[in-house]
């Protein structure tokens, strides 16, 4: 096959008397003649059958593809907004789980102080329990050795006194006490 080159540079293959027209030959014809009829035939050829067919089916293939670009810009555009209110979800749930997390501790500070002053209301009730009971023990004892010195004072007093009194001293002593009562009895009256 000879190049576009070689085609200029030897005139020597150009026929001086013939016109411009086109070539039927097709052993003869070049790789320019065959492009312009080939643009000729396509731009005034677009209502034949084959290259409407070609043509359709490219539209087709190109609104398809468009199509499904759209379709996946949309469904990008409707995960985007999901992941943007997931987020959102998520961020209100820290915010909530922290609040809830502060909010347990301060219940439990305060179940704790609670719970000391608790105890310590307890141990002091215990506390004064005790003292009045040891109180109380201290008095009863006391109230016991008062009652036993008190017995064995009036026993020895008794033991001493039997031991000193004759009937005589006896006697006096009663007159003595009778005349104590009859005075008392006349200075009521």
């Amino acid at each position: 096959m000879r190049s576009i080159s070689d085609i200029a540079v030897s005139s020597s293959h150009w026929l001086p008397a013939a016109g411009f027209g086109p070539n039927t030959d097709i052993l003869e014809i070049n790789g320019i003649n065959l492009i312009v009829v080939l643009g000729v035939l396509l731009y005034f050829g677009k209502g034949v059958c084959a290259s409407c067919i070609l043509i359709n089916l490219l539209e087709n293939r190109k609104q398809t593809i468009l199509s499904t670009i759209r379709d996946a810009e949309e469904r990008y555009k409707e995960a985007t907004e999901k992941l943007k209110q997931a987020r959102t979800r998520l961020q209100q749930a820290r915010v909530k789980a922290d609040e809830i997390r502060v909010n347990g501790l301060a219940q439990m500070e305060r179940e704790k102080r609670d719970l000391i002053n608790a105890a310590d209301e307890d141990s002091k009730r215990l506390e004064d329990s005790k003292n009045s009971t040891i109180r109380f023990e201290e008095q009863r004892a006391i109230e016991q050795v008062r009652q036993q010195v008190s017995r064995l004072a009036s026993e020895r007093a008794l033991e001493s006194l039997n031991s000193r009194l004759d009937s005589e001293s006896h006697s006096r002593m009663i007159n003595y006490h009778i005349g104590l009562l009859r005075a008392m009895e006349n200075t009521a009256d």
